[in-house]
């Protein structure tokens, strides 16, 4: 990853940066510098709610040094991102997801903005990290390297992280879902090739997978077993995501009735904000299914994997 260092003085993107937190709710934590893939100057930002936030409960959004979001097309879109962080940072983990499949994972060392591929393909690349996030200091994690064809990225307002971060989150849980990527001790980086296969022009809208009210139940168990269970003390989650939205095809609002059903049944503790929910005790005595269901779906990914890109050959 490339080295930062602190910033020194106000740039025109920190000055609008520190205008739209304020805005939004957001209390940044540090601003650095670093360098992009190709050596070009990026402004790093660490945001948390609050000024003495723990590490664990923050977030880093990093630009490019002259992005200037004040613009009517991409503004709206970096106010909404924004906004949706001042949500994802009440979760006592922010950084981590789960996919469909059972794997609770952390993003990691996304070096921003996307940079065009050296292996002559036609795509833009971003790198980062999926790391198994399971409570046990598991060494298993993903090396990725994310790409969107040319096409593709027409649809992106800007090669920037506040206006891709979702897809391309939602495109390694894909791709995990599909065993087309492995949890691994070491390795090089594996391919999350993102198409237009992903993205409805007639709806206007990425598609990843179609699911029913018991898919998304099931989803939610899974997330509250690991976010709030597992990593979170049982303290509560965002479950009205929009990024699990978009990832299960369908809308926040459903998400929040199918918590319902939860607690219904016993599983999820409600809250006074109904976008948000804990694990129970009773969610918690399934711990022995939820982990066959994580060794199970680590295991699918194996015997599918290319045996080519397990030993390094992307070149991207």
């Amino acid at each position: 990853m490339p080295q930062e260092s602190k910033l020194h003085g106000s740039t025109p993107l920190t000055a609008a940066m520190e205008t739209a937190a304020k805005t939004a709710g957001l209390t940044i934590l540090s601003t650095n510098v670093g360098t992009d893939f190709h050596g070009e100057p990026t402004t790093r930002f660490t945001f948390g709610l609050q000024a003495d936030t723990a590490r664990e409960r923050t977030l880093q959004l990093e630009l490019s040094h002259v992005f200037d979001f004040n613009q009517p097309s991409l503004l709206p879109e970096m106010t909404n991102y924004l906004r949706q962080a001042v949500m994802r940072l009440r979760n006592p983990r922010p950084d981590c997801y789960v996919t469909q499949a059972g794997i609770p994972i952390r993003f990691d060392g996304f070096a921003w903005p996307f940079h065009r591929s050296t292996s002559g393909a036609d795509t833009y690349v971003v790198h980062g990290v999926a790391r198994l996030e399971d409570g046990t200091a598991s060494p298993l994690h993903a090396k990725i390297a994310a790409s969107m064809t040319v096409t593709f990225a027409d649809i992106v307002p800007a090669p920037e992280q506040p206006y891709a971060e979702m897809f391309i989150y939602n495109a390694v849980r894909k791709t995990l879902d599909q065993g087309q990527m492995e949890m691994i001790k070491s390795g090089n980086r594996q391919p999350v090739p993102v198409t237009t296969r992903y993205y409805s022009r007639w709806q206007k809208k990425f598609v990843f997978t179609d699911t029913d009210d018991e898919a998304r139940m099931d989803f939610l168990a899974l997330k509250l077993y690991w976010l709030s269970g597992v990593l979170g003390d049982s303290q509560p989650v965002w479950i009205a995501d929009p990024s699990d939205a978009q990832y299960l095809n369908t809308g926040v609002e459903q998400l929040q009735q199918c918590a319902a059903g939860l607690a219904r049944e016993g599983l999820a503790q409600p809250i006074a904000d109904p976008q948000f929910a804990a694990a129970t005790p009773r969610l918690l005595e399934r711990a022995e299914h939820y982990h066959a269901i994580l060794a199970d779906a680590l295991a699918r990914t194996k015997p599918t994997f290319n045996e080519e890109m397990r030993h390094g050959h992307t070149n991207m």
